[in-house]
């Protein structure tokens, strides 16, 4: 028994603190204990090219339809440009963060991009130029399947820094793929 004014045995008190630590934590993890990111869905292939690492993923498989997820991550100070960006850019300044799909899958929706973009003046041009605050994007597109066969995805991109300047854009990076009912996955070279 305890007396008035005597503290807590260590144990009791550990068990609260530990506790309040899990309470603490258990927003910012997944099931199991793990991070969001565990609970991602695995990159199915990456690339860089001029400064832009580009990984992509499938997920949502299911009767032939799913989603495809490509993060662009260009060089740190960098900005990509928005989806709605003319194919020539504006001005000629500028190519489109882009994402499209041949062969064996067909988009099944627009692109999204996770991030908003914003418009920006340069010198020399006299429309605003819609860009992507610095750092990575994040695309998805939903695809669908016609039957089992080859697939290829087309990456298109520019990156640009205000201290730095830009990268050579890239138009058309392919990435292979082979779909089948259980999903898409890196085609064999």
């Amino acid at each position: 028994m305890r007396r008035p004014g005597t503290h807590r045995p260590r144990r009791a008190v550990l068990t609260r603190v530990a506790a309040a630590v899990l309470a603490l934590i258990a927003p910012l993890t997944a099931c199991g204990g793990q991070s969001p990111e565990a609970n991602a869905p695995a990159p199915v292939t990456r690339f860089t090219e001029n400064g832009v690492t580009v990984a992509l993923s499938v997920s949502d498989w299911q009767a032939s339809k799913g989603t495809l997820t490509a993060v662009f991550t260009p060089e740190e100070g960098f900005h990509l440009y928005s989806t709605e960006l003319p194919a020539t850019g504006i001005e000629g300044v500028g190519r489109p963060t882009s994402m499209n799909v041949t062969g064996a899958l067909a988009a099944a929706g627009e692109p999204k991009a996770g991030a908003e973009a914003r418009d920006i003046s340069l010198p020399g041009v006299d429309a605003p130029v819609p860009v992507y605050p610095d750092g990575p994007v994040t695309l998805t597109l939903p695809v669908r399947a016609g039957a089992d066969g080859d697939a290829t995805v087309l990456f298109g991109y520019a990156s640009c820094s205000t201290g730095e300047g830009c990268t050579i854009p890239v138009t058309d990076h392919p990435v292979h793929l082979r779909v089948t009912a259980a999903g898409a996955t890196p085609a064999a070279p």
